[in-house]
């Protein structure tokens, strides 16, 4: 069976009702999840700032050696320095669900959408978000602000993902 996951730091939602999306206004109410590759972006503090980017099959070699040259992860999540402390003790609960009722809104994202109720199949808390974060390969990056990073991937060819932008320094 294909799942899909949400992640939260409540631990006791029993039923994802579809809801609007702060970001996607022209979106209809949508019940949102995430594939398992690109799961690990929400291994973090919900309102926790991070800008996650890694290589696509047609991104330019020299935006891999820039930004990816020295690393062997598949994937780099930078945060700012802030967070750490937050991320470290943040307990996440990931809610695993039937991908049927759900399709995919974004590809390079991992976005999955449902436009109906949605049950969990299980709820499991993740306590070390650390450990996590390593055993899925990613390397995190700490910075004192993302802005610069953030400008700088603008104009690159890799894949990136800003999440929760308006909470950054």
């Amino acid at each position: 069976m294909h799942t899909v996951f949400h992640y939260s730091e409540d631990s006791a939602i029993a039923d994802f009702q579809p809801r609007l999306h702060p970001s996607h206004p022209s979106l209809p109410p949508l019940v949102w999840a995430i594939d398992a590759a690109r799961a690990p972006m929400y291994y973090f503090p919900r309102d926790c700032p991070r800008i996650a980017f890694y290589a696509k099959p047609d991104s330019s070699s020299a935006d891999k050696e820039r930004f990816l040259g020295l690393t062997s992860a598949k994937m780099v999540i930078a945060i700012e320095s802030r967070w750490y402390p937050i991320l470290a003790q943040t307990t996440l609960y990931q809610y695993t669900f039937a991908a049927d009722s759900f399709s995919c809104l974004d590809e390079g994202a991992g976005y999955f959408v449902s436009k109906e109720p949605v049950q969990p199949l299980q709820v499991t808390a993740i306590c070390d978000l650390l450990a996590c974060l390593g055993e899925a390969g990613i390397e995190l990056r700490i910075t004192p602000s993302l802005t610069p990073l953030k400008e700088a991937l603008l104009d690159s060819s890799l894949h990136f993902s800003m999440i929760r932008m308006r909470n950054a320094r």
